[in-house]
């Protein structure tokens, strides 16, 4: 049964919701194995995933980042909990559950890009995660909030914008896939919508930026268009403005987390009073930053752990 959140006094700038995830990174692959193959490679780490990298990215850049997730016994949990006490993430807003709750995800990194082999846990209730995010909301009134667009996150984005908080909101091809309508209303309903070019042009069935954006209807967000090694483009009032500043030139080792820690220190820079294209510069560096590094979050240390996956 999951136990009651402890939320305790004090302001935070920005509160990253969602699952986290113990990563079993490999790097450096020439392809993925065949049937009955076996691949070898010096390049190897565990790390953690998810909503953690956003408060950490968030952390980083000097913002008062918070992890709303749900919170069990397993090694996952645990890394993640100690990872954040390290950089100053405060998790008194996530939720305590009995079992198992980060997913375990296996990323292959190979020819410039990386697949992925994942296991979420079982949950022993039905209750939706936006049910006690809007009493989150309610509690701490940060000044943004993180989110991926699903059906529930709308009352969430309702909730955050009674009280006065922003919200960003990013979706992933999957969703789109399934739901596109309920990522467009998510988007719509944002204050900032954060896409890969990718992403927005799976959702609007366009390759063109311009009318891309012209296609989600939302005008009321600023929409922030992830472009990788090219930087980002952001879209507000009608105008487009690109910006390459911050990309550093790096060796990639995995991109997972890439998108995570742009948007990560993105909020943490606007939070912090930066204006839009400054922030987004911070975005393009911790990007930058997160591919030259294997894992979300980059390597944790496993040695005082002594428990199993489970």
């Amino acid at each position: 049964m999951a136990g009651a959140l402890r939320l305790v006094p004090g302001g935070l700038d920005v509160i990253a919701f969602g699952s986290i995830y113990l990563e079993v990174v490999f790097g450096a692959l020439p392809a993925l194995p065949g049937p009955g193959e076996e691949l070898f490679t010096e390049q190897f780490a565990f790390s953690c995933g998810g909503a953690i990298s956003i408060a950490s990215a968030a952390s980083a850049v000097g913002a008062r980042a918070g992890l709303a997730t749900r919170l069990g016994g397993d090694l996952g949990a645990r890394l993640a909990e100690e990872h954040c006490a390290r950089v100053g993430v405060d998790t008194s807003v996530s939720r305590r559950v009995a079992g198992p709750t980060s997913g375990v995800t296996v990323v292959l990194n190979f020819d410039e890009d990386r697949s992925f082999i994942t296991h979420m846990p079982r949950r022993d209730d039905d209750e939706p995660d936006a049910t006690w995010w809007g009493e989150v909301v309610r509690a701490r009134r940060p000044r943004w909030i993180y989110l991926y667009a699903t059906g529930a996150a709308l009352g969430v984005i309702e909730e955050a914008h009674r009280v006065g908080t922003q919200v960003a909101v990013d979706t992933e091809l999957g969703t789109i896939g399934r739901s596109p309508e309920v990522v467009l209303e998510c988007a719509a309903a944002s204050d900032l919508f954060l896409p890969t070019q990718r992403e927005l042009s799976s959702l609007t069935g366009t390759d063109d930026l311009a009318r891309s954006i012209a296609a989600l209807g939302a005008p009321r967000s600023t929409i922030i268009v992830k472009q990788g090694r090219e930087g980002a483009t952001v879209a507000r009032g009608g105008r487009l403005a690109h910006s390459a500043a911050g990309v550093r030139d790096v060796v990639v080792q995995d991109r997972t987390g890439a998108g995570a820690a742009f948007a990560g220190a993105l909020l943490g820079s606007l939070a912090l009073g930066l204006d839009v294209m400054a922030a987004v510069e911070a975005a393009n560096t911790a990007g930058s930053s997160a591919v030259a590094r294997l894992g979300a979050i980059g390597e944790v240390d496993l040695s005082a752990q002594k428990s199993t996956l489970a």
